[in-house]
């Protein structure tokens, strides 16, 4: 027996007016991101800067370490934070992009 349909005037506003599902992908990966995020703001926290890309704080913090001993970004202890600066003369890895530093790929981004 197929399933009853609810009648439009029962269905909540909410569920027809529901957001498209997220990209599949996206150009910039979740490091870059995270560069986009630290560079606005310094002092952002691992749960923030999850929650603005988009993945775990796991992914994050793996990610910020990444970027660390890559030399990207600088760690400064403050108390029980971390602020995370941005070093914008960090020259790009991959060739294609090698001539460009960090300083450049954030400015095109703005």
């Amino acid at each position: 027996m197929p399933p009853k349909s609810i009648p439009s005037s029962r269905v909540s506003p909410d569920i027809e007016k529901a957001a498209p599902a997220p990209p599949s992908w996206t150009f910039l990966t979740n490091h870059t991101h995270v560069l986009v995020c630290l560079s606005r703001d310094s002092a952002m926290t691992v749960r923030k800067l999850a929650v603005q890309v988009g993945i775990t704080e796991r992914s994050v913090q793996r990610i910020l370490g990444d970027l660390e001993t890559a030399g990207a970004v600088t760690r400064l202890k403050e108390g029980r934070c971390n602020r995370y600066f941005v070093n914008g003369s960090f020259q790009l890895r991959h060739p294609l992009e090698s001539q460009h530093t960090v300083q450049d790929l954030l400015q095109a981004i703005r």
